[in-house]
This record gives C-alpha cells, sequence and structure tokens, in this order.
C-alpha cells in the first residue's frame, strides 16, 4: 500500500497530539504551577522513555505556546474543513 505522498497528496500532515487545558477561570498561578509540574515529569527520563517507546514524542510547552499552537491548529483544520465541504451534522 502507497504511503499518502506516494499516492500523490502533496503537502499532507496530520499530526495527533495531546495536551492538557483547564477552565478559563482557573487562575494563572494554578495554570503555571500545572504547566511546571507536567513539563518537568515529561523530562524525566523514565517518562520520556515510556512515551518513546509508545510511539509518542514528548513536547513540553509554555502556555503561551501551547495557545498559539492550538490557534494554529484549530485554524488548519477549519480550512480544510470548509475545503472538504463537511458540515457538522455530516
Amino acid at each position: 500500500m502507497p504511503t499518502v505522498s506516494e499516492a500523490g497528496v502533496k503537502g499532507y500532515e496530520v499530526v495527533g497530539w495531546y495536551g492538557v487545558l483547564a477552565p478559563a477561570r482557573v487562575p494563572k498561578d494554578i495554570v503555571s504551577l500545572l504547566n511546571d509540574t507536567i513539563s518537568k515529569m515529561l523530562q524525566a527520563q523514565d517518562v520520556r522513555e515510556r512515551l518513546l517507546r509508545e510511539g509518542a514524542e514528548p513536547v513540553g510547552m509554555s502556555v503561551e505556546e501551547f495557545g498559539s499552537f492550538l490557534v494554529s491548529d484549530l485554524d488548519k483544520w477549519a480550512k480544510i474543513v470548509k475545503a472538504a465541504g463537511l458540515r457538522p451534522d455530516q
């Protein structure tokens, strides 16, 4: 079976990701504490090795970087959905 690129689809890129989100009203100091704790966890050798074995690439981001990533990813998928003519009820 050919890869997506070999099948003639140019520029195809899909990246699955996991992130931790909190309600908008969570105080910034709590969000920072959660982010710092999770970032340290992702740097722990045993956690990194386990995630890599599972095929995941552990990447930590600042709160601001993750916010920008979310906006960018939502924009990308909104364009794809619109170009494909998809509707929420399909």
